[in-house]
């Protein structure tokens, strides 16, 4: 089913509607969220806050962004109220660099170590590009920049990717 059509349903209390929404989106909005964060628990804490926003404000979504650029938005803006929160000295970010019990686990500890060199904007850039299935016209959407940025911020990202991961 069309993600529009799920948004109008959860916005008509569908919990159906909502919990196929948070099955294709809950784990790409954790890997964004752990990207921008650093913090495992933080980042599980985007997630259920950006789907409670999602709940609660499904009845308000008007429809002239992508339904992701929406979710991404959200997250986002969650994501940075929180890093506001942590530089008043809530508490510091954890950085776990645990490797993935699945085959490939050393190939994505490099990568995952690679996009920690990047600067944050570049970094979200390829999160939201990657692991979010977004275009750039999108990421510009949810980063409230020109799509020109995006499109520079992913190319140096790409270049110091590069530099990184040879072998």
């Amino acid at each position: 089913m069309d993600d529009r059509k799920l948004v109008a349903e959860v916005a008509d209390g569908d919990a159906r509607a909502f919990r196929e929404l948070y099955n294709r989106y809950a784990d790409r909005v954790f890997r964004y969220a752990l990207s921008l964060l650093r913090d495992r628990h933080l980042a599980e804490e985007v997630v259920q806050e950006t789907m409670v926003a999602l709940w609660k404000g499904a009845g308000r979504f008007e429809g002239r962004s992508l339904v992701s650029t929406w979710i991404f938005g959200i997250a986002r803006h969650q994501a940075f109220r929180l890093l506001r929160g942590e530089a008043k000295g809530a508490r510091e970010p954890e950085v776990r660099d645990e490797p993935d019990p699945a085959p490939g686990a050393e190939l994505a500890v490099r990568v995952r170590r690679a996009l920690d060199k990047l600067p944050p904007e570049q970094r979200e850039v390829v999160v939201l590009a990657f692991y979010g299935g977004l275009s750039y016209a999108e990421i510009a959407q949810v980063q409230g920049v020109p799509e020109g940025t995006v499109k520079s911020r992913m190319f140096h990202a790409k270049k110091k990717l590069a530099e990184v991961l040879r072998l």
